[in-house]
């Protein structure tokens, strides 16, 4: 079976070949409106562009206008059926093969943008995060930074998804300067507790999943369900200031050791 190919050159090291094409919002530069686009090898796809020129045109997308708004929301309400036909469609339109944008000069000058002029910003509109105490590995770390290792695991770990809902406000994009915070320490004896810049700012690799369609309120998502709820991935750093969190968490949990940045890579890789 042939490989698929692009008609826009991909490096043999790229991250962004024609199998992947991950989701972005970018401006093309500083005084653009965001729009939606795609990576493809150096190059970011305008899907607004590719929508205006009437290319979406399957069953679910036709005529819809999710891909001229300033984030992904709209597109990833549409669910599971939007985003297979999004995809096939724009398989089909960059491969090597396909002629409705290799033979336009016009649309191709317009849709396929420089990735080094362009400025990426967070692709959705985050109205909450959760997060999940994921891997017994990073369970292990920090509980015994908090509990001391002899008993770093707490034993609800292992039967529920221990979690906490972060500040959506304060999620920013890779590259943006993140403030080191300020704020109580742990008290030493019978000292006031100290207060000044965090002395034990942290960050933590992790991997943070886009929801697409919601629920009901009340109504949970069945598990088996899950795979039409999710639609991609991207990198997270979650900033953390150990010495504030320390004297905060207890009882209700992170807060301002939490709160001050969170950090996600501009591109969602699907599922």
């Amino acid at each position: 079976m042939a490989v698929l190919q692009s008609f826009v050159e991909v490096k043999p090291d790229s991250h962004f070949p024609i199998q992947n094409l991950p989701y972005g919002v970018f401006k093309p530069d500083p005084t653009s409106s965001p729009r939606p686009g795609i990576a493809i090898g150096d190059y970011v796809l305008d899907l607004s562009e590719i929508a205006k020129a009437g290319l979406f045109n399957g069953p679910t997308l036709s005529g819809s206008d999710c891909f001229l708004q300033p984030n992904l929301n709209k597109f990833l309400a549409l669910g599971r059926p939007a985003w297979k036909e999004a995809r096939a469609t724009l398989q089909k339109l960059l491969s090597s093969s396909e002629a409705a944008l290799r033979d336009n000069a016009s649309l191709r000058q317009k849709s396929l943008v420089s990735m080094d002029k362009v400025e990426m910003v967070v692709p959705i509109a985050i109205g909450d995060y959760t997060d999940f105490f994921s891997s017994m590995h990073h369970a292990k770390n920090c509980g015994t930074i908090f509990r001391g290792p002899q008993n770093p695991v707490p034993a609800n770990w292992f039967h529920l998804p221990i979690a906490y809902h972060g500040r959506a406000s304060s999620i920013v994009i890779s590259g943006t300067d993140i403030v080191r915070p300020r704020g109580q320490g742990v008290p030493s004896g019978n000292s006031p507790p100290p207060f000044g810049p965090s002395q034990k700012l942290d960050f933590e690799l992790e991997m943070a999943a886009v929801v697409g369609p919601g629920n009901e309120l009340g109504k949970p998502v069945d598990v088996n369900e899950a795979a039409d709820h999710i639609f991609g991935v991207v990198l997270m750093n979650d900033w953390s200031a150990r010495d504030i969190q320390a004297w905060e968490y207890v009882p209700l949990g992170p807060f301002l050791g939490k709160s001050f940045g969170t950090t996600i890579s501009p591109w969602i890789v699907t599922l």
